[in-house]
């Protein structure tokens, strides 16, 4: 399993609708900075299908600290929360798409699709 970052998504979206990669850029960063300011004001983000982003609030607790085993309090804090859509869930629950339990990795072919090389 990899990971999928900014700028490798930048590129992909570039490649395949042959806009310029500084444009996708300024797409790409002003769309997540839509998303993030709607959730610090208290916004629920919805794209149908994908997923919902909503914001939380963490209550206070009494935690414990592993190493010294000394309890400390942990103040309340907000969240993002993400729960898939209906085609997300689908896409992720596809039948060809196996993995091993242990490890997460694909197997039998199943590999997920490969990721653009920057540079290449």
């Amino acid at each position: 399993m990899g990971t999928l970052t900014k700028r490798e998504l930048m590129e992909r979206v570039a490649d395949l609708s042959g806009e310029k990669r500084a444009l996708v850029k300024k797409i790409i960063q002003r769309f997540l900075d839509e998303i993030v300011e709607e959730l610090s004001v208290g916004n629920r983000v919805e794209f149908r299908d994908f997923g919902v982003f909503d914001c939380k609030v963490r209550a206070a607790r009494i935690a414990q600290n592993p190493k010294t085993l000394e309890q400390v309090s942990v103040a309340p804090k907000r969240i993002v929360k993400f729960k898939a859509g209906r085609v997300t869930k689908a896409r992720l629950a596809r039948e060809d798409y196996r993995f091993d339990h242990a490890t997460g990795l694909p197997i039998d072919g199943a590999a997920p699709r490969p990721r653009s090389q920057a540079g290449a």
